[in-house]
């Protein structure tokens, strides 16, 4: 039986992150729920700060280079995708916005998504539903219901708040391992078709780097 792939593409700009490690407990949650189901899994991670001259040379010239490429690849060809980035001024950061703007406007649709954000205070604990949630609507991506923020006190206060963060992961975890679990296999894509290879939800615009109203 061929393994679910899960990608996670984490937006933390600093090394070690608590966006990496939020990022982290939610594939390890997730992977739990798929294999709790008979599922195989496979956990791809990618952190764009080690991308992040590629994605702004795709925006300037419209062109991937072949590691951006490479992942944007693995990104939309995945059966579930995990998202997590910190909130900068009440909302995602420009590194996550600009990567998810080199990606074709297709490539997610129907696609399971676990959303993740963390920030300094719990006062930005809505950004995830009035930022991010729209964000994945508009690209017809399927968002699970739960998402998970985590706010700095949850990682180092109390243990009444690390216990309660625990469960939203798992909850969210659980959540979307059911969606990735029902939606149907993906087929292997063959890049000497072009009739499969742009089932991808990419268009030769977008392949050839063109910026249609740029």
């Amino acid at each position: 039986m061929t393994a679910r792939r899960i990608a996670v593409v984490t937006a933390g700009l600093s090394n070690p992150s608590t966006t990496r490690l939020l990022a982290d407990r939610l594939a390890d949650a997730a992977t739990r729920g798929l294999v709790e189901a008979g599922e195989s899994v496979e956990v791809d991670v990618f952190e764009l700060r080690d991308y992040a001259h590629d994605v702004t040379n795709n925006l300037l010239t419209g062109f991937a280079p072949p590691a951006l490429a490479s992942m944007i690849d693995a990104v939309t060809s995945a059966d579930g995708l995990i998202v997590v980035t910190p909130i900068f001024s009440t909302s995602y950061s420009g590194l996550f916005k600009s990567f998810i703007d080199v990606i074709d406007p297709d490539a997610l649709t129907g696609m399971p998504v676990l959303i993740g954000a963390n920030a300094g205070t719990a006062r930005h604990s809505l950004a995830i539903d009035y930022a991010i949630r729209p964000l994945f609507a508009y690209l017809h991506a399927e968002a699970i219901s739960t998402g998970v923020f985590a706010a700095s006190s949850d990682w180092g206060g109390t243990e009444d708040g690390a216990a309660q963060l625990a469960s939203r992961i798992d909850r969210a975890g659980r959540e979307f391992a059911a969606a990735v679990a029902r939606r149907e296999r993906k087929a292997a894509v063959d890049l000497w078709d072009p009739a499969s290879f742009l089932g991808e939800g990419r268009s030769f615009g977008h392949l050839l780097g063109g910026l249609a109203g740029e």
